[in-house]
């Protein structure tokens, strides 16, 4: 007795068909497409990086200021955000803080030409993004705060903005009263005195 066969499949009785693809004429049309529609975006883009790396640097500072104040209140004062110093031009004018910050456990000036200056302790560093500005508004290099967590001003404050560009919609203020009170404006121009 032989086993009985299933009857034929219609695939297999059907003559197969060529494998499709793309041509090089449809990929590069739609390389073309792509092209286009990333030239169109790429401004909009831009405008976003700066907006990203203006509040990074911002935030930054804030959590930075946070923490001297901290500091200072828990080691009995004597904490300093001091701006890094630079032998370049780039961060070389008092009050440029474009280089970065370092947040210092010291009576003086805790940075003296990149060195750390004698009995100062670095707590924390922070280097910012390229191609931000961030300027201290009342042209200083150092922000002390005393045992208190208070600082001798009534205010002060940063802008940040994208290198060049202070007038951009990316750009940002952070102002901070003596007493510890952060907030950040739109505006970069110095708003902290109000």
């Amino acid at each position: 007795m032989e086993p009985v066969r299933p009857p034929p499949v219609a695939a297999e009785c059907a003559p197969r068909l060529a494998a499709r693809g793309f041509t090089a004429i449809e990929l590069m049309v739609v390389i073309g497409i792509l092209a286009i529609l990333f030239a169109l975006a790429l401004p909009s883009f831009q405008s976003l990086i700066q907006r990203f790396r203006v509040t990074q640097a911002m935030e930054g500072m804030q959590a930075t200021l946070y923490y001297a104040r901290s500091e200072a209140i828990k080691r009995g004062g004597n904490v300093v955000v001091q701006k890094l110093p630079n032998g370049a031009s780039d961060c070389s004018e008092k009050g440029d803080f474009s280089c970065g910050w370092v947040v210092c456990a010291s009576a003086g000036d805790c940075l003296t030409s990149g060195a750390t200056a004698s009995g100062a302790t670095i707590l924390q560093r922070f280097d910012t993004l390229t191609n931000v500005e961030v300027s201290e508004t009342d042209s200083t290099d150092t922000v002390k705060f005393n045992r208190w967590g208070l600082v001798g001003n009534n205010w002060f404050g940063f802008n940040f903005a994208p290198k060049g560009e202070l007038s951009s919609p990316a750009a940002r203020s952070l102002c901070m009263s003596s007493a510890g009170r952060i907030r950040m404006t739109t505006n970069s121009v110095d708003v902290c005195n109000d």
